[in-house]
Protein backbone atom coordinates (compact mmCIF):
# COMPACT_ATOMS: atom_id res chain seq x y z
CA UNK A 1 0.00 0.00 0.00
CA UNK A 2 1.03 3.60 -0.22
CA UNK A 3 0.51 5.87 2.38
CA UNK A 4 0.88 9.89 3.11
CA UNK A 5 -0.11 12.68 4.90
CA UNK A 6 -2.07 15.82 4.53
CA UNK A 7 -0.60 19.21 5.69
CA UNK A 8 -2.87 19.26 9.60
CA UNK A 9 -1.32 20.39 12.27
CA UNK A 10 2.22 19.31 13.43
CA UNK A 11 1.67 15.48 12.60
CA UNK A 12 -0.44 15.62 9.42
CA UNK A 13 -3.50 13.54 7.83
CA UNK A 14 -3.18 10.14 7.47
CA UNK A 15 -4.35 9.17 3.68
CA UNK A 16 -3.81 5.70 1.66
CA UNK A 17 -3.33 6.66 -1.84
CA UNK A 18 -3.90 4.44 -5.03
CA UNK A 19 -1.14 2.75 -6.84
CA UNK A 20 -1.64 4.70 -9.88
CA UNK A 21 -1.20 8.10 -7.37
CA UNK A 22 -4.53 9.64 -9.01
CA UNK A 23 -6.56 9.51 -5.88
CA UNK A 24 -5.95 10.14 -1.96
CA UNK A 25 -8.15 8.77 0.86
CA UNK A 26 -8.14 10.25 4.53
CA UNK A 27 -8.18 7.31 6.88
CA UNK A 28 -7.89 9.67 9.95
CA UNK A 29 -11.05 7.88 11.36
CA UNK A 30 -8.80 4.48 11.38
CA UNK A 31 -5.92 6.05 12.61
CA UNK A 32 -5.13 10.03 12.94
CA UNK A 33 -1.27 9.78 11.62
CA UNK A 34 1.16 7.67 10.29
CA UNK A 35 3.53 7.84 13.31
CA UNK A 36 0.44 6.38 15.14
CA UNK A 37 0.04 3.87 12.72
CA UNK A 38 3.73 2.59 13.24
CA UNK A 39 3.13 2.51 16.59
CA UNK A 40 0.31 -0.08 16.34
CA UNK A 41 1.07 -1.56 12.82
CA UNK A 42 -0.06 -5.31 13.95
CA UNK A 43 -3.20 -4.09 13.96
CA UNK A 44 -3.48 -0.67 12.25
CA UNK A 45 -1.73 -2.11 8.92
CA UNK A 46 -4.40 -4.29 7.99
CA UNK A 47 -7.29 -2.10 8.42
CA UNK A 48 -5.21 0.09 5.81
CA UNK A 49 -4.81 -2.51 3.56
CA UNK A 50 -8.20 -3.07 3.38
CA UNK A 51 -8.95 0.65 3.03
CA UNK A 52 -5.99 0.92 0.01
CA UNK A 53 -7.70 -2.28 -2.07
CA UNK A 54 -11.42 -0.31 -1.90
CA UNK A 55 -9.32 3.07 -3.07
CA UNK A 56 -7.60 0.91 -6.08
CA UNK A 57 -11.09 -0.94 -7.03
CA UNK A 58 -12.60 2.68 -7.32
CA UNK A 59 -14.95 1.65 -4.15
CA UNK A 60 -13.83 4.64 -1.80
CA UNK A 61 -16.57 7.61 -2.37
CA UNK A 62 -14.57 9.95 0.03
CA UNK A 63 -11.57 9.77 -1.91
CA UNK A 64 -9.66 13.49 -2.91
CA UNK A 65 -7.87 14.18 -6.47
CA UNK A 66 -3.90 13.15 -5.55
CA UNK A 67 -2.33 16.39 -5.04
CA UNK A 68 1.28 16.57 -3.91
CA UNK A 69 1.08 20.16 -2.66
CA UNK A 70 -1.24 19.53 -0.40
CA UNK A 71 1.09 16.55 1.36
CA UNK A 72 3.48 16.93 3.99
CA UNK A 73 6.08 14.46 4.22
CA UNK A 74 4.78 11.22 4.81
CA UNK A 75 6.22 11.86 9.04
CA UNK A 76 6.46 15.32 8.81
CA UNK A 77 8.76 14.84 11.76
CA UNK A 78 9.81 11.83 13.26
CA UNK A 79 11.85 10.12 16.41
CA UNK A 80 14.84 9.89 14.73
CA UNK A 81 16.80 10.41 11.18
CA UNK A 82 19.75 8.61 10.77
CA UNK A 83 21.51 8.69 7.26
CA UNK A 84 24.00 5.95 6.51
CA UNK A 85 26.80 6.03 3.11
CA UNK A 86 26.11 2.88 1.66
CA UNK A 87 27.41 3.82 -1.86
CA UNK A 88 31.18 4.18 -1.58
CA UNK A 89 31.87 5.23 -4.89
CA UNK A 90 30.41 8.38 -3.59
CA UNK A 91 32.84 8.12 -0.32
CA UNK A 92 35.83 6.87 -2.79
CA UNK A 93 35.34 10.24 -4.86
CA UNK A 94 34.63 12.93 -2.12
CA UNK A 95 38.46 11.23 -0.49
CA UNK A 96 40.09 10.84 -3.56
CA UNK A 97 39.34 14.70 -4.39
CA UNK A 98 41.20 16.08 -1.81
CA UNK A 99 44.10 13.12 -2.09
CA UNK A 100 43.03 11.28 0.83
CA UNK A 101 42.53 7.23 0.50
CA UNK A 102 39.80 5.10 1.52
CA UNK A 103 39.78 3.53 4.98
CA UNK A 104 39.64 -0.43 3.94
CA UNK A 105 36.88 -0.49 7.83
CA UNK A 106 34.72 1.21 5.43
CA UNK A 107 34.17 -1.31 3.22
CA UNK A 108 32.22 -3.47 6.43
CA UNK A 109 31.69 -0.57 8.74
CA UNK A 110 28.97 1.55 7.73
CA UNK A 111 29.35 5.92 7.40
CA UNK A 112 26.18 7.12 9.32
CA UNK A 113 25.21 10.56 11.28
CA UNK A 114 22.32 11.59 13.04
CA UNK A 115 20.13 14.33 11.22
CA UNK A 116 17.77 16.68 12.98
CA UNK A 117 14.25 15.18 12.38
CA UNK A 118 12.19 17.62 14.50
CA UNK A 119 11.40 19.56 11.21
CA UNK A 120 11.25 17.57 7.48
CA UNK A 121 9.82 19.35 4.29
CA UNK A 122 7.10 18.17 2.66
CA UNK A 123 7.88 17.08 -1.42
CA UNK A 124 7.53 20.60 -2.77
CA UNK A 125 7.88 22.93 -0.01
CA UNK A 126 10.71 25.74 -0.96
CA UNK A 127 14.47 24.84 0.39
CA UNK A 128 15.08 28.03 1.75
CA UNK A 129 18.80 29.08 2.67
CA UNK A 130 20.14 32.77 3.94
CA UNK A 131 23.28 32.76 1.76
CA UNK A 132 24.17 30.61 -1.68
CA UNK A 133 27.78 31.23 -0.55
CA UNK A 134 26.88 28.20 2.11
CA UNK A 135 27.15 26.09 -1.16
CA UNK A 136 23.45 24.52 -1.80
CA UNK A 137 23.35 20.71 -2.97
CA UNK A 138 20.92 18.24 -3.29
CA UNK A 139 21.15 14.41 -2.60
CA UNK A 140 18.70 11.90 -3.92
CA UNK A 141 18.92 8.82 -1.48
CA UNK A 142 16.29 5.78 -0.71
CA UNK A 143 14.99 5.14 2.91
CA UNK A 144 13.39 2.78 5.13
CA UNK A 145 10.77 3.82 7.85
CA UNK A 146 10.88 0.93 10.89
CA UNK A 147 9.12 -0.33 13.56
CA UNK A 148 10.70 -0.99 16.70
CA UNK A 149 13.75 -2.73 16.00
CA UNK A 150 15.55 -4.38 19.26
CA UNK A 151 19.04 -3.46 19.68
CA UNK A 152 21.93 -5.77 18.65
CA UNK A 153 19.70 -6.98 15.63
CA UNK A 154 20.98 -8.89 13.15
CA UNK A 155 21.42 -7.45 9.44
CA UNK A 156 18.93 -10.55 8.53
CA UNK A 157 16.40 -10.40 10.88
CA UNK A 158 16.58 -6.18 10.55
CA UNK A 159 14.27 -6.80 7.08
CA UNK A 160 11.47 -7.90 8.93
CA UNK A 161 11.32 -4.54 11.02
CA UNK A 162 11.01 -2.53 7.77
CA UNK A 163 7.89 -1.00 7.03
CA UNK A 164 8.19 1.33 4.62
CA UNK A 165 9.88 2.89 2.10
CA UNK A 166 10.63 6.39 0.12
CA UNK A 167 12.87 8.88 -1.42
CA UNK A 168 15.02 11.76 0.47
CA UNK A 169 16.55 14.91 -0.68
CA UNK A 170 19.06 15.19 2.27
CA UNK A 171 19.91 18.68 1.32
CA UNK A 172 23.29 19.89 1.80
CA UNK A 173 25.29 23.18 2.59
CA UNK A 174 28.80 21.95 1.32
CA UNK A 175 31.16 25.16 2.11
CA UNK A 176 29.87 25.04 5.48
CA UNK A 177 30.56 21.10 6.42
CA UNK A 178 34.58 21.08 5.92
CA UNK A 179 35.13 23.35 9.15
CA UNK A 180 32.23 21.26 10.84
CA UNK A 181 34.05 18.21 10.42
CA UNK A 182 37.10 19.58 11.32
CA UNK A 183 36.13 20.29 14.79
CA UNK A 184 35.74 16.56 15.22
CA UNK A 185 31.75 16.20 15.99
CA UNK A 186 30.10 15.84 12.87
CA UNK A 187 27.79 17.81 10.57
CA UNK A 188 25.17 20.35 12.32
CA UNK A 189 24.36 23.71 10.34
CA UNK A 190 25.75 21.72 7.30
CA UNK A 191 22.93 19.56 7.46
CA UNK A 192 19.46 21.62 6.79
CA UNK A 193 15.90 20.19 7.15
CA UNK A 194 15.60 16.89 4.95
CA UNK A 195 12.55 16.19 2.46
CA UNK A 196 11.07 13.32 1.70
CA UNK A 197 8.74 12.40 -0.91
CA UNK A 198 4.68 12.41 -1.23
CA UNK A 199 4.51 8.75 -0.58
CA UNK A 200 6.21 6.56 1.49
CA UNK A 201 5.28 2.45 0.91
CA UNK A 202 4.94 -1.08 1.70
CA UNK A 203 7.87 -2.94 0.10
CA UNK A 204 5.26 -5.52 -1.77
CA UNK A 205 4.61 -2.13 -3.55
CA UNK A 206 8.13 -2.69 -5.64
CA UNK A 207 7.64 -5.91 -6.68
CA UNK A 208 10.51 -8.06 -8.04
CA UNK A 209 12.43 -4.61 -7.58
CA UNK A 210 12.79 -4.91 -3.79
CA UNK A 211 15.33 -7.88 -3.49
CA UNK A 212 17.78 -8.37 -0.46
CA UNK A 213 16.71 -5.19 1.21
CA UNK A 214 17.88 -2.82 -1.78
CA UNK A 215 15.38 -0.85 -4.27
CA UNK A 216 16.49 -2.12 -8.14
CA UNK A 217 15.20 1.12 -9.54
CA UNK A 218 16.84 3.88 -11.24
CA UNK A 219 16.51 7.05 -9.15
CA UNK A 220 16.16 10.05 -11.72
CA UNK A 221 16.91 13.59 -10.81
CA UNK A 222 16.14 16.66 -13.06
CA UNK A 223 17.91 20.34 -11.97
CA UNK A 224 15.63 22.88 -13.57
CA UNK A 225 14.07 20.73 -16.11
CA UNK A 226 17.21 18.95 -17.31
CA UNK A 227 18.06 15.26 -16.27
CA UNK A 228 20.66 15.31 -14.31
CA UNK A 229 21.22 11.45 -13.52
CA UNK A 230 19.29 8.47 -13.09
CA UNK A 231 22.21 5.81 -11.27
CA UNK A 232 20.50 2.47 -10.18
CA UNK A 233 20.01 2.47 -6.58
CA UNK A 234 20.26 -1.28 -6.51
CA UNK A 235 23.89 -1.17 -7.87
CA UNK A 236 27.01 -0.54 -5.74
CA UNK A 237 24.84 -0.09 -3.39
CA UNK A 238 27.88 -1.76 0.06
CA UNK A 239 25.02 -1.79 2.67
CA UNK A 240 21.41 -3.01 2.27
CA UNK A 241 18.67 -1.26 4.20
CA UNK A 242 18.64 -4.13 6.72
CA UNK A 243 22.47 -4.00 7.06
CA UNK A 244 22.07 -0.04 7.65
CA UNK A 245 18.89 -0.43 10.27
CA UNK A 246 20.97 -3.28 12.02
CA UNK A 247 24.40 -0.65 11.83
CA UNK A 248 22.08 2.02 13.80
CA UNK A 249 20.64 -0.60 16.27
CA UNK A 250 24.17 -2.09 17.60
CA UNK A 251 24.14 -0.38 20.91
CA UNK A 252 20.13 1.24 21.08
CA UNK A 253 16.85 0.53 20.65
CA UNK A 254 15.18 2.52 17.45
CA UNK A 255 11.84 3.22 18.12
CA UNK A 256 9.22 2.90 15.23
CA UNK A 257 9.25 5.81 13.03
CA UNK A 258 12.69 5.80 12.82
CA UNK A 259 13.71 6.39 9.29
CA UNK A 260 17.42 5.07 7.78
CA UNK A 261 18.33 6.56 4.77
CA UNK A 262 21.07 4.72 2.26
CA UNK A 263 22.99 7.98 1.69
CA UNK A 264 23.71 9.57 -1.83
CA UNK A 265 22.67 7.44 -4.68
CA UNK A 266 25.60 6.98 -6.46
CA UNK A 267 27.36 4.19 -9.20
CA UNK A 268 30.87 3.70 -10.70
CA UNK A 269 29.43 4.25 -13.96
CA UNK A 270 29.36 7.94 -14.51
CA UNK A 271 27.37 7.83 -17.54
CA UNK A 272 24.26 7.54 -15.25
CA UNK A 273 24.55 10.27 -14.17
CA UNK A 274 24.20 11.85 -10.81
CA UNK A 275 22.67 12.07 -7.49
CA UNK A 276 24.26 15.28 -6.00
CA UNK A 277 26.15 18.27 -7.00
CA UNK A 278 29.02 17.15 -5.26
CA UNK A 279 30.01 14.30 -7.24
CA UNK A 280 30.22 15.85 -10.37
CA UNK A 281 32.52 18.29 -9.02
CA UNK A 282 34.75 15.68 -7.34
CA UNK A 283 35.03 14.01 -10.15
CA UNK A 284 36.14 17.45 -12.19
CA UNK A 285 38.76 18.16 -9.32
CA UNK A 286 40.31 14.69 -9.75
CA UNK A 287 40.31 15.29 -13.64
CA UNK A 288 41.11 19.02 -14.03
CA UNK A 289 42.09 20.51 -10.85
CA UNK A 290 39.39 22.26 -10.08
CA UNK A 291 36.03 21.80 -10.15
CA UNK A 292 33.53 23.97 -12.85
CA UNK A 293 30.18 23.20 -12.00
CA UNK A 294 28.66 25.42 -9.53
CA UNK A 295 26.29 24.82 -6.88
CA UNK A 296 22.10 25.44 -6.23
CA UNK A 297 21.37 29.25 -6.78
CA UNK A 298 18.08 31.05 -5.77
CA UNK A 299 14.89 30.42 -8.61
CA UNK A 300 16.72 26.77 -8.72
CA UNK A 301 14.27 23.67 -9.33
CA UNK A 302 15.07 20.14 -7.64
CA UNK A 303 12.83 16.82 -8.84
CA UNK A 304 13.78 13.27 -7.43
CA UNK A 305 11.60 10.58 -8.67
CA UNK A 306 11.50 6.96 -9.16
CA UNK A 307 9.25 4.81 -11.76
CA UNK A 308 8.50 1.23 -11.84
CA UNK A 309 9.69 -0.97 -15.04
CA UNK A 310 6.42 0.36 -16.98
CA UNK A 311 7.26 4.08 -16.47
CA UNK A 312 4.98 4.81 -13.37
CA UNK A 313 6.02 6.89 -10.67
CA UNK A 314 6.05 4.72 -7.50
CA UNK A 315 6.40 7.49 -4.92
CA UNK A 316 5.22 10.83 -6.40
CA UNK A 317 8.16 13.57 -6.98
CA UNK A 318 10.07 15.45 -4.68
CA UNK A 319 9.64 19.18 -6.39
CA UNK A 320 11.74 21.87 -4.70
CA UNK A 321 12.87 24.94 -5.44
CA UNK A 322 15.47 27.03 -3.73
CA UNK A 323 13.99 30.23 -2.37
CA UNK A 324 16.34 32.95 -0.03
CA UNK A 325 15.20 32.69 3.76
CA UNK A 326 13.84 36.47 4.55
CA UNK A 327 15.02 36.09 8.20
CA UNK A 328 12.60 36.72 11.30
CA UNK A 329 10.93 39.58 11.91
Amino acid sequence: MKLASLNHGRDGRLCVVSRDLTKMLPVDSLVPTLQLALDSWAVVAPKLEAAAMALNAGEAGAALAFDATKLAAPLPRAYQWCDGSAYLNHVELVRKARGAQMPPEFLHDPLMYQGGSDDFLGPTEDILVADEAYGIDLEGEVAAITGDVPMGVSAEAAASYIRLLLLVNDVSLRNLIPNELAKGFGFFHGKPSTAFSPVAVTPDELGDAWKDEKIHLPLVSHINGTRFGAPEAGDDMQFSLAQLIAHAARTRRLRAGCIVGSGTVSNRDASRGFSCLAEIRMIETINEGKPKTGFLKYGDRVRIEMFDRSGRSIFGAIDQRVVQYAGVS
